[in-house]
């Protein structure tokens, strides 16, 4: 590090944004992911240890992949390196491997290379980081919001730890945001401004689970409080934020009545009131993947295979969001909650679902028919295994033999109500009759 570099680390509180001044230094400073981070959890327990391998973070933006990897570096006194997959090439890589190998032989200290947003190195790319991670030469620390299985190379996959990171909570985010309101140093305590609830818990619910979104937010607000009142209220932190308020009441009755009107809209098959309830929604700043969430839950509870295509249009709809973004995504939105609407309706999987939960709650864990258990063992045919099993196709696609335990009798839970799941029903019906004539003749 030369004189430029220390006198620009010296004045990092001074023009870094909020975001990056709060950004957590040790593993106790960390807000949220105690599924991963938690006492006693692997990922706190490998960089306690220092025992360290290579990883991939899975998550979405804003929680905690670049802060995990510095925590990583600095819990194990590693030399760090941050690299963006968007602008690293293969060249630049490989500098960076030469360089980790040359400080490992001389020093005897590891080189942490982040990859931030790896999907977005092809193979070739991702395949000339294979020899450093297998030789240990790198650790590599990989992060993605793309689901890794698809977009990273399985011999990367098989040689790193995956871990999946969630969305922050609403508190985890206003735990982050007090925190930066009551530090002297990296925070914004110096501006002398007094933040309301209410428009904390604003900046929290539209920041949609973004650390970074929300003190990028709190700071903007913080700075208009600061000229004016200095009071961050709920009218600064709509203006910093770019979203106007949900008029929540102190029970959140607004928000839950209208996701209702809009849930049994759809349910009701009335498309022009699906979308006026998701255009008020999204009107007042409401997630919109709390709104493609609620759409992806209907088309299995209320349509379910009376159309299962409806599944596929609400799932598409809330991978376009997540791809295409606001304020263009409100199209395939409103695409989906049309469809849904117009799609014939059946609960009749979910009153399958609840009636059978009930059965295994009443009559515990009954044994598995033994024609259908595993006879894969010698041990297990020897004792009956299998023994009378059907196998279908043997029979054209349908054999008459009992799948439930015995105990439950001869009770039925699925009954097809519309749409497809009839006509599936009936194709069902019609090849068991024509298999038991053929038996019969």
């Amino acid at each position: 590090m030369d004189l430029f570099d220390n006198a620009l680390e010296e004045r990092f509180d001074e023009y870094a944004p909020l975001a990056a001044r709060m950004r957590p230094r040790t593993l106790d400073e960390i807000v949220g992911q105690e599924h991963v981070l938690g006492p006693g959890r692997a990922l706190r327990t490998l960089i306690e240890s220092g025992d360290l391998s290579s990883v991939v973070m899975w998550g979405p933006a804003g929680t905690g992949k670049t802060t995990i990897a510095n925590v990583i570096a600095a819990a194990t006194e590693a030399h760090f390196v941050p690299m963006s997959a968007v602008t690293a090439g293969v060249a630049e890589v490989r500098k960076q491997i030469e360089a980790a190998k040359d400080l490992l032989a001389q020093q005897g200290r590891r080189t942490v290379l982040f990859l931030d947003e790896i999907h977005r190195f092809n193979k070739a790319q991702q395949d000339s980081l294979l020899p450093a991670v297998e030789n240990g030469w790198i650790v590599l620390v990989g992060a993605t919001t793309e689901n890794p299985s698809f977009e990273v190379n399985s011999p990367l996959m098989s040689r790193s730890l995956l871990f999946r990171l969630e969305a922050l909570t609403e508190d985890d985010l206003l735990e982050i945001m007090r925190r930066a309101l009551d530090d002297p140093k990296r925070g914004i305590a110096g501006l002398d401004v007094e933040a309301d609830d209410a428009a904390l818990a604003h900046i929290a619910r539209g920041a949609g689970g973004d650390a970074r979104a929300a003190l990028n937010a709190l700071e903007a607000g913080a700075l208009i409080a600061h000229s004016q009142n200095k009071t961050l209220d709920l009218q600064a932190a709509e203006e910093a934020l770019q979203r106007r308020a949900l008029p929540y009441d102190k029970a959140g009755d607004w928000h839950y009545d209208v996701i209702s009107a809009f849930i049994k809209s759809m349910r009701g098959s009335d498309p022009d009131a699906a979308v006026y309830w998701m255009a008020r929604m999204l009107d007042a700043g409401e997630d919109p993947r709390f709104i493609a969430r609620r759409m992806v839950i209907l088309a299995s509870e209320d349509i379910g295979n009376a159309d299962p295509q409806a599944l596929q249009v609400a799932v598409a709809a809330h991978q376009a969001l997540e791809f295409v973004g606001l304020p263009e995504a409100k199209l395939n939105l409103a695409q989906a909650a049309v469809y849904l609407a117009l799609a014939p309706k059946s609960n009749a999987s979910a009153v399958a679902l609840w009636r059978l939960e009930e059965q295994v709650k009443a009559s515990g864990p009954l044994p598995v028919p033994p024609h259908l258990r595993d006879a894969h063992a010698a041990a297990s045919r020897a004792i009956g295994a299998g023994k009378g099993y059907k196998y279908a196709h043997s029979f054209g696609g349908w054999a008459e033999q009992r799948h439930l335990p015995d105990e439950l009798g001869d009770e039925r839970y699925f009954e097809p109500i519309a749409g497809k799941e009839v006509e599936l029903s009936r194709e069902l019906d019609e090849k068991k009759q024509h298999a038991r004539e053929t038996e019969e003749g």
